[in-house]
C-alpha cells in the first residue's frame, strides 16, 4: 500500500471550485485557507516580511509630517509618535490578517498625515485632531456598513480620482522638499526658491538629493524595499559624515544623526488615548465639517482601489472586483481612522506596497500577521529609527509623491471637460497647501463644464450635492461678512 493510499481522503475539504484539498493540514493552513488559495506558510511569511521592508519608512515619514505646531503652540514628542505610528500600523494589519484574512497591511496614510498637520492642527489642540481622526474613521466605517462607500465610489467621474491621487502626491512631495531645505519661503517676494537665497546650502540638502536619486535609481531597477534601502544608506552616510566632523551639527533639522544610548528602549505611548471631542467653538461649525470631510475624502479614494488592485494581483478578486473578504477589509480600512486617532499616530489605510508582499507569493491573511508583528517589534527599536535625519527620510516623501502622479497615464488629456477640473485639482492642492481646495475646484469646475457643454445628466446627484457645498466652501467668507456674523 502506498504512502498516498493512507492519506484519509474521506475528510478531504472541497475548495468551493471542484477541486479537492487534502486533509490532515495544520491549524495554521485552515484557519487563513494557506492550501485553499494555492500557497505556503514558507510563502506568507516572505511575503510578509517583503511588505514590512517595502513600507517600514511610514515609521520616519508619518512622524516627520506630524513634527509642527497645533494652535496651542504644542509640538509632539518624536520617540512618541515613533510609538503611536508602529503600534497603528501593527494593530491594524494584525487585524486585517486574523480578520480579514487577506495580504494587506496598513499604516499611517501620508495624505491623512498631510491634512492634520496642514490644515487641522493649525485650527486646534493635537488632542482636538485626533478626535477628528476617529470621527472620519466612524463615518468611513458607516459608509461601508450601509453600502454608501461604494456608492459615493461609483459616482465620482474616474478621471476626478486620479486626480485627486495625483494632487495628493504632489502635495506629499512639496512637503518632502520643504522639510529637505531643497525650497525655502521667499523673501522677496517670490513664493518658493531654491534654498535659503535661491542657491542650495549645507551638507544635509546635498545628502537629501543624493538619496532621492539613490531611490529613484533603485526603483528604476525594480529592486525590492528600494525606499527602504535608500533611507538606511542615506543615514549610514550622514552618520559617516558627521562622525568625522565633516557637516556641523547645527545643519540638522532635527538633531545629529547618532545613537544616544541603547538601540533598544520601552516604547512611549503618552500619545494614546489623547482624543478630545469638542471645544471647537472658535473654529465653527462649517469648518469642522470641512475638516472631516476633508480627511474622508484623504482617506478614501485610494482604500478601495487598492485594495481590489492587491487582491487582483493575489488572484483573489474576480472580473467584477468581487474579492472573498472585501466588506470586512474596507471595514477594517474604515475602522484604521479610528484607531490612528486613538493611538496618537494619524488615520490608518492600506498600502499599496502590500503588492511587494503578494508579488513574493502571499495570498492570505498570514502574510499580514508576519506585517503586523514585524511593526510591533519596532515598538522597542525607537532609539535606532530616531537616528534617521529629517534631511534623509524627506527623500521617500518625494518619491512617493513621484508613484502617486503616475496615475496621470489613465487620464484623456484630449478631453476638456476631464482635462480641465483633473488640472485645477492636481495644482490647487500644493499651491494653496489645502488637499479640500483642489478637491473643490475640480469638482466645480467638472460640473460647470459639463453644463456647458450640455452634458448636465451625466454629472449625477451626488456631484451636484458636492458642486453645491463647495461652492459655499469658497464662498463662506464673503456670506458669513454679508450675513454680518463677522
Amino acid at each position: 500500500m502506498t504512502q498516498q493510499s493512507l492519506e484519509p481522503e474521506s475528510v478531504a475539504e472541497d475548495a468551493g471550485d471542484g477541486t479537492r484539498i487534502p486533509a490532515g493540514r495544520s491549524w495554521l493552513d485552515r484557519y487563513f485557507h494557506i492550501s485553499r488559495r494555492g500557497s505556503t506558510v514558507a510563502r506568507e511569511v516572505r511575503g510578509g516580511v517583503t511588505t514590512f521592508m517595502a513600507m517600514a519608512y511610514i515609521l520616519l515619514l508619518n512622524p516627520l509630517i506630524l513634527s509642527g505646531e497645533d494652535a496651542a503652540g504644542d509640538t509632539l514628542a518624536t520617540k512618541a509618535l515613533i510609538t503611536a505610528t508602529a503600534f497603528a500600523a501593527a494593530f491594524t494589519t494584525l487585524l486585517m490578517g486574523f480578520v480579514g484574512k487577506v495580504p494587506l497591511a496598513l499604516a499611517a496614510g501620508l495624505s491623512v498625515s498631510g491634512v492634520l498637520a496642514s490644515q487641522v492642527a493649525p485650527e486646534m489642540t493635537w488632542p482636538q485632531a485626533m478626535g477628528m481622526c476617529v470621527m472620519y474613521g466612524v463615518v468611513i466605517m458607516l459608509l461601508v456598513v450601509t453600502g454608501l462607500r461604494e456608492m459615493i465610489m461609483n459616482a465620482i467621474p474616474l478621471a476626478l480620482k486620479h486626480g485627486i491621487t495625483m494632487g495628493i502626491g504632489l502635495f506629499i512631495a512639496i512637503i518632502g522638499f520643504y522639510k529637505a531645505g531643497f525650497v525655502h519661503q521667499g523673501t522677496a517676494g517670490t513664493p518658493l526658491v531654491l534654498g535659503p537665497a535661491g542657491e542650495l546650502a549645507g551638507w544635509p540638502v546635498l545628502l537629501f538629493c543624493g538619496t532621492l536619486l539613490l531611490i529613484f535609481m533603485l526603483q528604476a531597477r525594480d529592486v525590492p524595499g528600494a525606499i527602504l534601502i535608500g533611507i538606511v544608506t542615506g543615514t549610514v552616510v550622514a552618520a559617516a559624515l558627521n562622525a568625522a566632523g565633516v557637516i556641523d551639527p547645527e545643519q540638522w533639522a532635527n538633531g545629529t544623526p547618532e545613537l544616544h544610548g541603547s538601540a533598544v528602549s520601552m516604547p512611549d505611548f503618552a500619545l494614546f488615548g489623547q482624543v478630545e471631542f469638542g471645544g471647537w467653538g472658535e473654529v465653527g461649525a462649517m469648518t469642522v465639517g470641512m475638516i472631516v470631510f476633508t480627511l474622508v475624502l484623504a482617506g478614501f479614494f485610494d482604500a478601495m482601489a487598492t485594495i481590489i488592485g492587491v487582491g487582483t494581483e493575489a488572484k483573489l478578486a474576480d472580473d467584477k472586483g468581487r474579492m472573498p473578504g472585501l466588506s470586512k477589509a474596507l471595514f477594517i480600512d474604515g475602522a484604521g481612522g479610528a484607531i490612528g486617532g486613538v493611538a496618537g499616530g494619524s488615520g490608518q489605510t492600506v498600502f499599496i506596497e502590500s503588492a511587494t508582499g503578494v508579488g513574493e507569493g502571499a495570498r492570505t491573511g498570514l502574510a499580514s500577521v508576519v506585517t503586523g508583528a514585524f511593526f510591533a517589534a519596532c515598538l522597542f527599536f525607537t532609539p535606532l529609527t530616531a537616528i534617521v535625519p529629517q534631511e534623509i527620510a524627506s527623500a521617500a516623501l518625494v518619491v512617493i509623491g513621484a508613484m502617486m502622479l503616475m496615475n496621470a497615464r489613465h487620464v484623456d488629456w484630449a478631453d476638456r471637460a476631464t482635462a480641465i477640473p483633473v488640472f485645477l485639482t492636481v495644482v490647487l492642492m500644493p499651491f494653496t497647501y489645502t488637499i479640500t481646495t483642489g478637491v473643490a475646484a475640480g469638482v466645480i469646475a467638472y460640473t460647470a463644464i459639463k453644463v456647458a457643454q450640455g452634458r448636465a445628466r451625466e454629472i449625477g446627484a451626488f456631484m451636484w450635492v458636492l458642486s453645491v457645498v463647495f461652492v459655499v466652501y469658497f464662498a463662506l467668507n464673503p456670506i458669513e461678512s454679508w450675513l454680518g456674523v463677522h
